[in-house]
């Protein structure tokens, strides 16, 4: 009996915080993932592989193509939530081997920053904070139900097997963009 009554409770629970989630942030600010991974390569060479968007569907799942468009400028083309997307993303800061940081321009709405820390010598922590508006209700109840945050730890379990596998990056760009 009490097994039942414990399992009611915490389906009542999870159904309130379901409906919460799905009817929205009301400050507008739609939904934020943290994500950390350990790579077994020195900060330089995460980094370096991070700058090299056009290869991210090596590793993201749901991401089928990025293109660069110049330093600053990309377009994205992914499936999000069961549909096709396309955006434009500006980089809004780069510093090399420290942080990364963009917001989209047009189409999904998606903004964060994704920085490397020095553990030793070998081995980089990667922080990945994001931001983003789930549309409709497809992605409302897949960011309700955690999708997001599954996929960008996915997503960062590849690029760390990627990398420690190759070793080494395919390239880098180490330029600077100062926040704007």
């Amino acid at each position: 009996m009490l097994n039942r009554v414990v399992t009611v409770a915490a389906l009542a629970v999870g159904g309130m915080m379901l409906s919460k989630k799905l009817k929205g942030n009301k400050s507008g600010m739609g939904s934020s993932i943290i994500e950390t991974i350990e790579v077994n390569v020195p900060v330089r060479t995460a980094y370096n592989q991070w700058t090299q968007f056009e290869d991210f569907p090596q590793f993201m799942g749901s991401v089928h193509e990025v293109r660069q468009l110049d330093d600053k400028r990309l377009h994205w083309k992914a499936n999000v939530a069961g549909e096709e997307k396309e955006w434009d993303a500006e980089i809004t800061e780069q510093i090399p081997d420290k942080r990364i940081a963009w917001r989209s321009t047009s189409g999904v709405p998606n903004g964060g920053v994704v920085t490397f820390h020095k553990l030793s010598d070998d081995v980089t922590r990667i922080t990945l904070q994001m931001d983003y508006q789930p549309e409709g209700p497809a992605e409302k109840i897949g960011d309700a139900l955690g999708a997001v945050r599954l996929e960008a730890r996915g997503n960062l379990q590849k690029f760390k097997d990627m990398l420690e596998k190759r070793g080494k990056e395919t390239g880098a760009w180490r330029g600077s963009i100062s926040q704007h």
